[in-house]
């Protein structure tokens, strides 16, 4: 344990390993940027990132202020995140798809002392002007041409003088960075929850939270590896365990603005990529293609898949995943729980020829040495799989009072920290939500989990969308992977209503049906009666063409649920 929490504490803060590479080997590629087919050694972005901190400096930004971003581009977002880390100051990224309302919230909330944006977004803050308690200075990045997202001059609305604009290209000026050393209980960004059960929360992360997120995600890696990312930079996943993880490592991350399963295997070809992360419905829509021989045929051999699928070994064989890990990652907790699936025997999943990056023999090492379960993909055979707890953390699974529950009994998932820092330091102004989630000395998940005899954990649901109905408790994934058996249907999100007559819960089935069928309410009716327990028969079914969706593929069920009680007059 001494010896993991020294490596832990060398590599604490990701922009000194961003410097280490640069002056080690300056011209290895860092950044990939897809869209434009542009690539950045470590070099170039540690040079262009120490200007971005010196003129952030010159601009009046200091130690510890927030610097909001409401920006789409991946790569303009990693060069604002590094040189607001290189000037002390906090990185505060905002969901890009936010307007009214929601956009005037989050910058009331964050209060930041400067927002960067682009081009596009300035209709959005020119609407909210009026709403915002005060107008923080802007910088607005203007896409060059010949690039993806430019705007021709006669397409640019001007920013409101109140607004002190400033341009991008002043920030990339030669100008000399600031002399911060930053400690691990610094705050390093600020991202708020997705907000799928309440207003969204500011999350405030330290250095050291940042680096417990990442650090068994980078030690699986060599700088052989290419990391693929298609997630956005307001969520943990984008900025952190993908492109803040290869900084660390000193590999390359090839990076696009969104995740497209036509263009998803034409991407990982042409960067080599390695390992990716795949969540939610991306895997449904990769397996919705028709099989081919050359499925295996990528260099993709280590992917994590979260919440782990039932048909994981199926998924793997046919694109020859030869590791699968899944655990627990959550933006208040970091990466708590994790879980290495052998999934193909070495040497029938991606080719010889293709493989890139550590080898079966490494990986099983850093597993041994984090004390993460290896095991073959047969093996797991149970939703939800999470694994074993990593070496910083304690886990429990205690029930409404505090207590911990017995093996096999659902209740919510809790962690506790071993060292200073490892988790959230609170909620952004909110101290009442930060006491609440950190009550009887243990940090509440909102989750719903349960371990077993073995010591290892499993996820069930979030706890707002666990169902009660004749006497019984389950979870709304299980009624899902039961729906997800009828032939005719691509896509089910099911979730709970108060009841219309009890104390219990009525059961909500949204249903997208395979294109080129006829699904109808009433045949989806008659073959849960046929194949589902009674308890689990949805009573109230609606088939649409799409579920509501987060950018990070999240199903926004409280759309879904605000919709169902509109129409059923119980609002």
């Amino acid at each position: 344990m001494r010896d993991l929490l020294t490596e832990f504490e060398r590599e604490e803060i990701v922009v000194e390993r961003l410097d280490a590479w640069a002056q080690t080997t300056p011209d290895a590629v860092y950044f990939h940027y897809g869209e434009d087919d542009r690539t950045l050694t470590f070099g170039e972005v540690a040079e262009l990132t120490d200007r971005i901190a010196g003129n952030l400096a010159r601009l009046g930004i200091t130690r510890g202020q927030r610097v909001s971003l409401l920006m789409q581009n991946p790569l303009i977002t990693t060069l604002a995140m590094f040189g607001i880390w290189k000037a002390g100051a906090v990185f505060c990224p905002i969901n890009y798809t936010f307007t009214g309302k929601l956009l005037a919230y989050t910058l009331n909330d964050t209060q930041p002392a400067l927002l960067l944006t682009e081009r596009r977004m300035v209709p959005r803050l020119t609407e909210i002007a009026a709403e915002l308690s005060q107008l923080p200075r802007t910088v607005v990045y203007d896409a060059p041409e010949g690039t993806h997202d430019f705007l021709p001059p006669t397409e640019r609305m001007p920013l409101p003088d109140a607004f002190q604009p400033t341009g991008w290209t002043e920030l990339l000026e030669p100008a000399a960075r600031p002399n911060v050393t930053l400690q691990y209980t610094d705050p390093a960004s600020i991202i708020y929850t997705s907000g799928t059960t309440g207003p969204s929360k500011g999350v405030i992360l330290p250095f050291r939270c940042l680096n417990q997120y990442c650090f068994l995600a980078r030690k699986l890696l060599t700088r052989e590896d290419v990391i693929y990312c298609d997630l956005p930079m307001y969520h943990i996943a984008g900025a952190f365990a993908l492109i803040a993880r290869a900084a660390w490592v000193g590999c390359e991350v090839a990076v696009w603005n969104r995740f497209s399963p036509q263009d998803f295997w034409a991407r990982i070809a042409k960067r080599g990529a390695t390992t990716a992360i795949l969540l939610d419905v991306m895997v449904p829509w990769l397996m919705k293609a028709p099989p081919s021989e050359n499925d295996r045929a990528t260099t993709l051999s280590k992917v994590h898949l979260q919440p782990l699928p039932l048909n994981h070994q199926e998924i793997a064989r046919r694109f020859g995943f030869d590791i699968v890990t899944t655990g627990f990652g959550q933006t208040e907790s970091g990466l708590g729980l994790c879980l290495l699936i052998e999934e193909m025997p070495e040497g029938e999943g991606t080719p010889p020829e293709l493989w890139k990056g550590s080898n079966r023999a490494h990986l099983r090492q850093v597993a041994g040495q984090f004390g993460i379960p290896v095991v073959r993909g047969e093996t797991v055979t149970t939703k939800g799989a999470m694994g074993r707890p990593m070496p910083f953390h304690e886990v429990a699974i205690l029930d409404a009072k505090g207590y911990p529950c017995a093996p096999g009994e659902i209740g919510e998932l809790c962690f506790r920290p071993k060292i200073p820092s490892l988790l959230f330091d609170g909620y952004l102004g909110k101290p009442e939500a930060t006491l609440k989630a950190f009550r009887q000395l243990w940090f509440h998940t909102g989750d719903a989990a349960y371990v077993n005899e073995q010591g290892e954990y499993f996820f069930v649901d979030r706890l707002g969308d666990r169902l009660r109905r004749r006497g019984e408790n389950f979870s709304s994934y299980v009624v899902e992977d039961l729906m997800h058996q009828h032939p005719d249907i691509a896509l089910c999100a099911v979730f709970p209503i108060p009841g219309a007559e009890s104390d219990e819960d009525d059961i909500v089935a949204f249903i997208v049906p395979k294109a080129g069928t006829a699904l109808t309410e009433a045949a989806v009716e008659a073959w849960a009666a046929q194949h589902l327990p009674k308890f689990m028969q949805p009573q109230h079914i609606r088939l649409v063409t799409e579920l509501p969706r987060t950018l990070t593929n999240k199903v926004e069920k409280y759309k879904l649920r605000a919709e169902v009680l509109r129409e059923l007059g119980r609002v």
